[in-house]
């Protein structure tokens, strides 16, 4: 929270839900902080026993998060390569939309947060029209709320598209660690009311 990642106020998700918080995994903008969070990434991974073949970033957050993730894994011993996008297909030099290591085998995402699974549906997709075969979700904050349905994103995630889903931290421990921040304490009603009305358990079958 020292660098402002994580903000209260009003805020419209990719989803259009108005939100009393947001995450914003662009102000990771420093070295020390990019390094300790591709470490946590690293660890997540590698906790899950995941097996894949390249990592994935969706532009625009997803690129420094998926960059600083192999360079985490590359020091814990397990070299990677990376591949993102770019939002718009370039015309000239290497062209189209993808950049890094080329599409293929077993494709890991590497994302900020799941809110609706927007973003995840449109990076599987990707994926697939590129060849590759998407195997799982990693993200720093899963905000356990409903996806299309009355399923969280993250079920519809591994329901639907078939993805396990994996994260660094959730809404619950935001909503743990604002309840011990005497500091922070007054944000907590707004983002429990927000929780009844669009969260979902995800340890619900």
């Amino acid at each position: 929270m020292g660098q402002g990642v994580l903000r209260f106020g009003e805020f419209t998700t990719k989803a259009g839900r108005q939100s009393p918080y947001f995450f914003n995994a662009g102000l990771f903008y420093r070295g020390a902080a990019l390094r300790t969070l591709g470490e946590f990434y690293a660890r997540t991974i590698r906790y899950a026993g995941i097996d894949f073949d390249l990592l994935f970033g969706p532009a625009y957050k997803g690129i420094p998060l998926v960059s600083a993730t192999a360079v985490a894994l590359a020091a814990m011993g397990q070299d990677v390569s990376i591949c993102y996008n770019r939002k718009e297909a370039k015309d000239h030099g290497e062209g189209g939309t993808l950049i890094g290591a080329p599409m293929g085998g077993r494709v890991l995402i590497v994302d900020d947060v799941i809110s609706a699974g927007t973003s995840v549906r449109e990076s599987v997709e990707l994926i697939r029209a590129g060849g590759g075969t998407p195997v799982g979700v990693v993200t720093a904050l899963d905000r356990m709320e409903r996806g299309q349905g009355e399923l969280s994103a993250t079920q519809e995630v591994q329901r639907t598209l078939g993805l396990p889903s994996f994260s660094i931290a959730t809404l619950d421990d935001l909503v743990c660690s604002l309840e011990r921040r005497e500091d922070l304490r007054q944000f907590l009603p707004g983002i429990v009311a927000y929780r009844e009305r669009y969260g979902v358990s995800t340890h619900e079958s």
